[in-house]
């Protein structure tokens, strides 16, 4: 029988194989998340992510069999207005959007105008889950009381944050991150992260000298924000480097349905399940 992927960890890890800094060629993605997909650890990875780009140039016909029922992830590159064009591409090859994300401002700009636009967009959508990308500056948590709005209203909107990228600055704090997950927790507001969660514990790049958040971390701290606990703690939990303490937090939760944390995307599906396993997490591999 096939060792089973905690619920914790269910649809955690969606497939950004064709992201930087992986960067996949498309043929090579498709390929490897089917062999995820049919794997012992498939309840670990949601869809693939695809730029809208992509799909716009055509590039996934003829890769996928309409019959086989391939779904994705929308990634909108190619501005909101495009993002329809872009999901008509699908159907014909037989390929479902299980989500839609899409940035709604630059970092500093504000993000206002950019989230009207993409919450009439999800009107349009009939049902299609849309995360907006917003930045972590300007604006936030006025953004964030939209989609809450929104979503209040009956509209499949959330939110998404960046937790790394190419500077130091697009890397936020301890502090700040654990302000976003409760400004998130107070509004009942799940949320979606992207960038820098390459391993399960906090840890510096030495090649960049970045430090980045661990995906565990940021597990146990949502998890202790959905138990009532405030910024401080939040962000003491995003901050530890010695894993024991928020792996048994997450250990002793991992039967629970994960709360308000969709999940994020990662361009390697094997770095966050081998370091699962490591940390005794998730039990790897086939048994009898």
């Amino acid at each position: 029988m096939s060792t089973q992927v905690p619920r914790l960890f269910a649809g955690l890890v969606d497939d950004a194989a064709v992201f930087p800094p992986g960067s996949a060629p498309l043929p090579d993605a498709v390929t490897a998340h089917r062999r995820h997909r049919a794997a012992w650890y498939a309840d670990l990875v949601g869809p693939l992510l695809l730029p809208a780009s992509v799909i716009t140039a055509g590039e996934l016909s003829g890769l996928v069999d309409p019959a086989e029922g391939f779904v994705i992830g929308l990634i909108g590159d190619t501005g909101l207005d495009r993002l329809p064009v872009a999901l008509s591409f699908l159907s014909p090859d037989g390929v479902t959007a299980r989500q839609v994300e899409a940035p709604v401002a630059k970092r500093g700009e504000d993000p206002q105008p950019g989230l009207a636009e993409l919450v009439k967009l999800t009107e349009r959508l009939g049902g299609t889950p849309v995360y907006a990308e917003i930045p972590l500056t300007f604006g936030l948590m006025g953004a964030l009381d939209v989609v809450a709005d929104a979503r209040a209203g009956g509209l499949p909107v959330a939110a998404k944050f960046r937790t790394g990228g190419l500077a130091a600055e697009l890397f936020p704090t301890p502090v700040e991150l654990a302000a976003v997950i409760c400004a998130c927790r107070d509004r009942e507001l799940p949320f979606k992260l992207t960038a820098g969660l390459h391993h399960a514990i906090r840890h510096r790049d030495p090649e960049t000298g970045f430090t980045h958040h661990g995906f565990v971390n940021v597990l146990a701290a949502t998890l202790a924000a959905t138990e009532g606990v405030e910024v401080d703690a939040v962000a003491e939990l995003l901050a530890a480097t010695d894993p024991i303490r928020v792996v048994e937090r997450v250990r002793a939760r991992r039967d629970d349905e994960r709360p308000l944390w969709v999940g994020y995307g990662s361009c390697s599906i094997e770095e966050p399940l081998t370091d699962l396993i490591r940390l005794g997490l998730v039990n790897g591999g086939v048994e009898e």
